[in-house]
C-alpha cells in the first residue's frame, strides 16, 4: 500500500487516518514544516488567504508541480531548493506550502 491514505483505529476504538511513507517520504497534503530535510517533494499548492504572501512564493517559482527540496530547518527558518536556487523562509511561508 504506498502512497495510500489508511484507516487505522487506535486503542480507544477512535479511527483516524495513517499517510503512509512512499520512499521514505510521506504523501499527501502536508506542509513544508511537516517535511523531512534532503528529501524531494512536488508542490501541490499554496495554502494561504494573503495574496501577497502567495504572490511572493510565485515570484521565487513556488507553485503547483513545481519540485522542491527541504535543505535545512532550524528553528523557525527553513532553507528550501528551488528552481537551482536555495531560499531561506520563514515558518508562515513554509506552512502555507503543501507538498
Amino acid at each position: 500500500m504506498s502512497g495510500v491514505l489508511a484507516e487505522m483505529t487506535s486503542d480507544t476504538g477512535r479511527e483516524f487516518s495513517v499517510l503512509e511513507r512512499k520512499g521514505g517520504v510521506e504523501t499527501g497534503g502536508i506542509n513544508l514544516t511537516e517535511g523531512y530535510v534532503n528529501e524531494e517533494y512536488v508542490v501541490r499548492e499554496i495554502r494561504t488567504a494573503d495574496p501577497e504572501l502567495e504572490s511572493f512564493l510565485f515570484s521565487l517559482g513556488c507553485y503547483k508541480g513545481e519540485p522542491l527540496t527541504i535543505i535545512s530547518a532550524l528553528s523557525e527558518m527553513y532553507v528550501i531548493s528551488l528552481k537551482d536556487a536555495r531560499y531561506s523562509i520563514n515558518r508562515e511561508l513554509a506552512e502555507a506550502i503543501i507538498l
